[in-house]
C-alpha cells in the first residue's frame, strides 16, 4: 500500500506494507488492520486500525501509531511530521464517525 502526502507543496509517496488483517465475526466483531513502513517510508513503524461493533450495538474506533523518523528530512521537520500525524488521526476519526452515522456499520 502507498499513501500519497502534500504539505508544504511538497509531494510524498510513503511506501508500507500489511503487517496482519483480524477480521472477527465473534463478540465484539471486529475488523483491524495494520501496516508497517518500508524504507522509502518518511517514517519507520506500524499503524493500526481497529473497528469493534459491540452486542449493545456501539461502534469504537480505534488508531494506533508508534513512529520514528525514518530519513534527515524527517528528523529536521519534526514538528510539522507530529503535526500532520495529529491531523490525519482526527480526518481519520471524522471520516469514521461519517461513514458510521450515515451508512451504518455492515
Amino acid at each position: 500500500m502507498a499513501v500519497l502526502i502534500r504539505a508544504c507543496g511538497l509531494w510524498w509517496l510513503n511506501a508500507a506494507k500489511i503487517v496482519y488483517v483480524d477480521d472477527r465475526e465473534s463478540s465484539p466483531r471486529q475488523f483491524a488492520f495494520a501496516y508497517g513502513t518500508l524504507e522509502q517510508h518518511a517514517e519507520r513503524g506500524e499503524e493500526r486500525f481497529c473497528v469493534n461493533w459491540t452486542d449493545d450495538d456501539s461502534v469504537w474506533y480505534e488508531l494506533t501509531a508508534i513512529s520514528q523518523p525514518g530519513h534527515w528530512y524527517t528528523r529536521l521537520g519534526l514538528p510539522l511530521v507530529r503535526w500532520l500525524q495529529r491531523r490525519f488521526a482526527a480526518d481519520s476519526q471524522h471520516a469514521m464517525l461519517t461513514a458510521v452515522q450515515n451508512d451504518g456499520f455492515k
